[in-house]
């Protein structure tokens, strides 16, 4: 079997492709970076342009396509220069994707997000549940990649995941852990509510659900449960053995964001085990593997 990957310049990308490469499954990556020397397999592309994606994809034949690239900076998204950026890549780019995978007869999956809801309430929210809602740019347009998909596609999974870490980028534990170190004192959301997701546990996942024709919507976190940014940052500082105090304060309190966040980012994932998958470690445990890497 051969895999194609999008987005390997980033967090979870990096992981698709060395998972792939340790289960001995052929995996050819891309991104817009012209050369890298991380992979076997690598071809520059950019999503955005709709002949090259064409000939790119088709002339590497994969049985299937894994898209993980995204314009994931969700303040800049809403400023006004870079709105046509943000949809030409979440939403054209992946329609380009879908398109030449229903060319060729290729599965395809697409990492999406718990951005498009609204999230509003405190109940779950379920893989097939099409309320959509999203608050901000990044939210609408990830959910217009994801109509693009099901809309071509038969052959297709779309899999939410929220707070995601990895080794290959930037991320929340990682800001923490630098802002901790230099203050005594942080203070931290306690009002949105979801479950973090590495992207070393997650990558395991979605190689498992690409070799199967089990197709269609899932949610994917590590398991242990809903928590806030501030019971998350206790969690960092804690295993990270930092004594920097925490402070809890809602999201009007804090303030800065551009973007509206939503409150509810708490996502259901037993469809993942009534398909047979396995699901993710807890969090803490993945947070404890993830700063062992990293520290």
């Amino acid at each position: 079997m051969k895999i194609f990957v999008t987005g390997v310049g980033g967090q979870l990308g990096y992981d698709v492709m060395n998972e792939l490469k340790k289960r001995g499954i052929e995996g050819v990556g891309s991104d817009i970076l012209p050369e890298c020397d991380k992979y076997e397999r690598y071809i520059p592309m950019d999503i955005t342009d709709r002949a090259q994606v064409e000939e790119v994809i088709t002339s590497a034949m994969p049985d299937a396509v894994i898209h993980c690239a995204a314009w994931t900076a969700v303040d800049a998204a809403e400023d006004e220069e870079n709105k046509p950026k943000v949809r030409a890549i979440n939403a054209d780019g992946t329609k380009n994707i879908a398109e030449v995978c229903k060319k060729i007869g290729a599965k395809m999956m697409y990492i999406s997000t718990d951005y498009v809801f609204d999230g509003q309430g405190e109940r779950p929210w379920f893989p097939d549940c099409k309320d959509y809602k999203p608050l901000n740019v990044y939210g609408e347009t990830k959910l217009e990649g994801e109509l693009a998909v099901s809309s071509l596609l038969d052959k297709y999974f779309i899999v939410r995941i929220a707070w995601v870490f990895g080794l290959n980028g930037k991320n929340f534990i990682k800001t923490m852990l630098s802002v901790g170190k230099k203050y005594d004192t942080v203070r931290v959301v306690n009002d949105q509510i979801g479950t973090p997701t590495y992207t070393y546990d997650l990558a395991r996942l979605l190689v498992d659900m690409i070799v199967t024709e089990k197709y269609g919507y899932y949610h994917a976190t590590n398991e242990g449960g809903y928590i806030s940014w501030y019971d998350f940052t206790l969690e960092i500082f804690r295993q990270a053995g930092y004594s920097t105090k925490v402070i809890p304060v809602t999201t009007a309190e804090y303030g800065l964001s551009k973007a509206a966040r939503p409150f509810n980012s708490r996502l259901d994932k037993a469809k993942l085990i009534q398909n047979g998958f396995a699901p993710l470690p807890d969090w803490k445990d993945a947070l404890a593997r993830y700063l062992k890497e990293i520290m």
